[in-house]
C-alpha cells in the first residue's frame, strides 16, 4: 500500500531525490505463535477483532524505539479531526510515526502506553488506517521544501487563512455559455485580490459556517 500514490507525481519525485523518505512496519512480523496472530476477541464479547496491545507495542518500538521525538499518530475515526494547523506544525517537526488499525480497533492500552495521538481525517469509517495514513503523509509532503512547484500556491487554499479557497479560471474565456468574470481579466491586480477574498468568504458562509464562528462557540 506505500508509498503507493505518494510514488508518482510530484511527490515521487521528491520520494526519488530524498527530499522525505518513508519506511515501513509490518506489524504482522511481530504476530503471536506459528500463525503470527495480531488481533484476539474482544473483551466482554461482541463482534470482531481487536488488534493486541502486546504486537502493537513491539512493531512501535522496532520502527521508533523509545526516546524517538516523532509524534505517534492512530488513525482513528474518533480521533481530533485532521487540521491544516496541524498539518504544518506536523511537516515542520521531525517526521511521524503512523500506526494503521485494522478489525474492530486496538486494545485501549496502547493508546497510552505508547503515547498515541488519535487523528481522523472526517466522520466515516474505512476499512483500516492506511488510506487515512496517505492523506496525513500527502498533506505534510507537498508542505516540505522544494516539493511544490509555487510556494505562493501553499497559501492560497483552503484553511491556509481560516476560509475555504476563491473560485478558478482559465482559458477559454468563454465555455458552454459560461465566461470568465471580467474583474479577472482587467490587469487590476487590486480589484482581483478583493474580489477573490469575497468569493472566498462566500463560499465559506455557504459551504462551512463553521469555519467563521469564533473559536470556543
Amino acid at each position: 500500500m506505500f508509498p503507493g500514490p505518494l510514488g508518482l507525481s510530484l511527490a515521487g519525485e521528491a520520494l526519488a531525490r530524498g527530499a522525505w523518505s518513508l519506511e515501513t512496519e509490518d506489524i504482522r512480523r511481530h504476530g503471536i505463535g506459528r500463525h503470527r496472530a495480531v488481533d484476539d476477541t474482544p473483551a466482554g464479547g461482541g463482534p470482531g477483532m481487536v488488534m493486541r496491545a502486546d504486537v502493537l507495542a513491539a512493531a512501535l518500538d522496532a520502527a521508533a524505539p523509545p526516546g524517538d521525538p516523532r509524534p505517534r499518530l492512530l488513525m482513528s475515526p474518533r480521533g481530533a479531526p485532521l487540521v491544516q494547523k496541524r498539518v504544518r506544525e506536523l511537516a515542520a517537526g521531525p517526521g511521524l510515526v503512523i500506526l494503521c488499525g485494522r478489525f474492530e480497533g486496538v486494545d485501549e492500552r496502547i493508546i497510552a502506553g505508547r503515547g498515541l495521538e488519535e487523528t481522523s481525517i472526517g466522520d466515516y469509517v474505512l476499512s483500516g488506517g492506511e488510506i487515512a495514513a496517505l492523506a496525513v503523509l500527502d498533506s505534510c509532503i507537498r508542505l516540505l521544501p522544494g516539493v511544490m512547484g509555487a510556494a505562493a500556491s501553499e497559501t492560497e487554499e483552503s484553511f491556509e487563512s481560516g476560509l475555504l479557497e476563491y473560485p478558478h479560471y482559465t482559458r477559454p474565456r468563454e465555455w458552454e455559455g459560461q465566461a470568465i468574470p471580467d474583474i479577472l481579466l482587467g490587469g487590476n491586480h487590486k480589484a482581483v485580490a478583493e474580489w477573490r477574498l469575497a468569493e472566498a468568504r462566500r463560499l465559506t458562509r455557504e459551504r462551512r459556517p463553521d469555519l467563521l464562528r469564533p473559536a470556543g462557540d
